[in-house]
């Protein structure tokens, strides 16, 4: 009997560009890195400048925060044209021996580092101007978010730059989830009980020293991110020429782009928001020792399912996961808002918790496969104008992250001040009759708008898993032709 040759079906090949969980794992530390010093900044530089480094030099407390909300103001203006600027110079860099993206976790790490230490360095004392002191402040803060921004972008980048594989894309970003969640999780937990005197006074010189700790382990972070990640998908060594009007005009005529961009600027913004969750618990029930509770119930479903997303997500497709996720944040968000305020409720706080567990849930996939989903769009651009511009998108999108975040914070607190009618002067602790109620809608109902647009964005999100499997095989066929012409290249220089 004639025996038949045995054919492995195409689907079932495994890509020519699939990485194994030990690089997957060694991509994390340049996200553990990005949060070490983030987090850090984000939480406590306010209360450096606030208490330790501006007071004390004939400025009102009134007119040192009038400063700072213009000096916050001003750096995210120039975030305008920083993030954007970086990514054309990125994007636009020949690439070396050692890779397009790889070289700026090495090159930027140290400088990063030092202007993250230099930020809370308190030179009150060789300084006696107040007009001087807020010059440093300026400086050392834009020069830190320059240089953040020269790691992140090409960080991120990277991604799309180790493996074109799917599967591979989602691994990276299950991972990446897991080094942002350790980086952020080490600083909330541990910074706090060091930094501070008696957990009240933040100390100047802890501070400080903390900051370069942070910064040192950010710098090693990012080198072993650098030494144990391959950039597989091959780049042409011509220098491309910057058109500003084409790398961004045709972003916003993407419908997968928009999309994305605007969902990452709800759910940007709903994080940075979730900081009003400690008058929620503060002020309505009257138990500051809930945010805690708050906080596991919201994050506790993420570390159950991050195990379990790639698998699903390689079977359902990971716009059908971040729709389904989506709609039970979204219903669960709505019910939050409309069982309460109640005496009985907040009595018995256990179904606030358990609901907001089932929110927690349904954000879970999309906070995993985000950058999955970015680097899907950065596919989607390249596919229909021939031309790689990830650090361009992703740099739009990261701004677009941040313009959420400065909405949240300025918007917030005119919601807590003018709708909720909070009242520092005060001092009240426990719930308050009136606005500890008006608390409680502003959080839930600010909750429940922002999973529903975003909900509505992803249902309109046209890369689903069909249309992305033709659009990665339409890649492939591109991309072997890509490669095949720089392989030609090589040759060429070398026979000159």
């Amino acid at each position: 009997m004639k025996k038949t040759a045995s054919v492995t079906p195409p689907h079932a090949a495994k890509h020519p560009n699939a990485i194994s969980i030990k690089e997957a794992f060694g991509y994390l530390f340049g996200d553990m890195g990005n949060l070490f010093v983030l987090t850090f900044v984000s939480t406590y530089l306010k209360v450096f400048y606030t208490d330790c480094l501006l007071p004390g030099h004939g400025a009102s407390a009134a007119k040192i925060s009038t400063d700072l909300t213009v000096l916050f103001l001003v750096i995210r203006l120039w975030d305008a044209i920083n993030d954007p600027l970086w990514g054309i110079i990125v994007d636009t860099r020949k690439p070396t021996k050692n890779g397009k993206f790889r070289p700026y976790l090495k090159a930027v790490s140290i400088p990063l580092g030092l202007t993250t230490a230099l930020c809370f360095l308190n030179i009150q004392n060789v300084v006696s101007s107040y007009t001087l002191l807020l010059i440093f402040a300026y400086l050392t803060y834009c020069i830190y978010g320059m240089m953040y921004t020269a790691m992140n972008i090409p960080y991120g980048s990277l991604a799309s730059a180790i493996t074109d594989d799917p599967n591979g894309r989602t691994l990276l970003s299950t991972f990446r989830s897991i080094g942002s969640g350790v980086g952020g999780a080490a600083v909330t937990l541990v910074a706090q009980k060091l930094i501070y005197d008696d957990g009240t006074k933040l100390n100047p010189q802890k501070t400080f020293v903390a900051a370069c700790v942070l910064s040192a382990l950010a710098v090693a972070a990012y080198m072993t991110c650098y030494k144990t990640t391959k950039e597989r998908v091959l780049y042409s060594h011509e220098k491309k020429k910057v058109n500003f009007k084409m790398t961004y005009g045709t972003l916003f005529k993407s419908k997968p782009f928009l999309t994305v961009t605007v969902a990452g600027l709800l759910i940007s913004g709903l994080l940075q928001f979730n900081s009003f969750n400690q008058y929620l618990t503060k002020n309505y029930f009257a138990n500051a020792d809930l945010s805690i509770l708050l906080t596991i119930s919201t994050y506790a479903p993420m570390v159950l399912l991050i195990l379990f997303v790639p698998k699903l997500s390689a079977k359902f497709g990971k716009k059908e996961l971040c729709v389904s996720g989506l709609g039970l944040a979204t219903v669960s968000s709505v019910v939050l808002s409309l069982i309460g305020p109640s005496e009985s409720l907040r009595a018995h706080p256990a179904p606030f918790f358990i609901i907001n567990f089932a929110v927690g849930a349904g954000y879970s996939f999309l906070s995993i496969l985000t950058w999955a989903v970015v680097t899907d769009v950065i596919d989607y651009q390249e596919n229909v104008t021939g031309i790689k511009n990830e650090s361009a998108i992703y740099a739009v999108y990261t701004f677009a992250r941040k313009v959420g975040q400065t909405l949240a914070d300025s918007g917030g607190l005119q919601l807590l001040y003018k709708y909720a009618k909070y009242d520092p002067e005060t001092k009240a602790v426990g719930y308050i009759p009136g606005v500890g109620d008006r608390i409680y809608k502003m959080v839930t109902r600010v909750m429940a708008v922002a999973y529903t647009v975003t909900f509505i964005m992803f249902l309109i999100y046209p890369l689903n898993k069909k249309n992305l499997t033709k659009l990665h095989e339409e890649l492939m066929v591109k991309r072997a032709a890509e490669a095949e012409k720089l392989k030609a290249e090589e040759q060429t220089q070398a026979e000159i």
